[in-house]
């Protein structure tokens, strides 16, 4: 059943978290997501960035706070199921993602584990292959490719998945113009709705419509000038952005 549009898809409310030994390094964060959404996300190094895309996938869990996805509350493991093939996480390491030998192997792994027969799961795969421009890769050998390739398949083996929301933590660090640029017109022609995380201030311009910074704990709206304001700011539409 589809959600009400006026519901968010994602609800936190005062989540806190610290790792062992360590300060909190969520003290409180708020969030309300909504389909169509597509935000970009700044911060320091070790302002949570990761941490709360690890929370919303029930990676980790917070030591305060309430969870809502998809108009349920989740709080234990068995809670997130659902959420893992409707949310898909792009890790910052791609080498966090990937772990078949070969390409065509991890892009069918989740549409397999989603019970997928072995000739759906690779339609699948030489599918969503395809539109990031990487057919011809199936048998290629995972550990052999470059770091812009690895992160590609990694998005691949996400997009496999179907699924409804993307988070992307770091998704063009390390890649070349090229390869940035497919990135973004990938991204600018799907239609999901998503969260993306970079120190890249002009690949989020070109690929979100509006900013928010997480800040001593906490998300605050940013406006296009990076200082922070009460509500972000609405970025131009992003096809006026991107370079002819």
């Amino acid at each position: 059943m589809r959600m009400d549009a006026n519901v968010p898809l994602i609800r936190l409310r005062g989540i806190r978290f610290a790792y062992p030994y360590r300060p909190e390094v969520l003290r409180g964060l708020d969030l309300d997501f909504f389909r169509g959404d597509r935000i970009g996300l700044v911060g320091a190094n070790g302002s949570g960035k990761t941490t709360l895309f690890h929370i919303i996938m029930g990676l980790l869990k917070p030591k305060q706070g309430a969870i809502e996805i998809f108009g349920s509350q989740r709080r234990e493991e068995k809670d997130f199921h659902k959420v893992r093939e409707k949310i898909g996480l792009l890790f910052q390491d791609p080498d966090d993602q990937l772990f078949s030998p070969t390409v065509a192997q991890d892009v069918a792994f989740g549409p397999l584990n989603l019970g997928k027969s072995r000739e759906e799961a690779m339609d699948i795969v030489h599918e969503t292959l395809g539109v990031l421009g990487l057919s011809g890769f199936e048998e290629r050998v995972t550990y052999q490719l470059s770091g812009g390739e690895k992160k590609l398949v990694s998005l691949a083996t996400v997009l496999s998945m179907q699924p409804e929301v993307l988070l992307l933590d770091e998704p063009v660090a390390g890649l070349d113009e090229s390869m940035t640029e497919r990135f973004m017109t990938f991204l600018k022609d799907s239609g999901l709705s998503y969260i993306i995380v970079s120190h890249d201030h002009d690949f989020l311009l070109n690929t979100t419509e509006s900013l928010y910074q997480i800040k001593d704990g906490v998300m605050r709206g940013l406006g296009t000038d990076g200082h922070s304001v009460q509500k972000p700011v609405k970025i131009k539409p992003m096809e006026s952005c991107i370079s002819p």
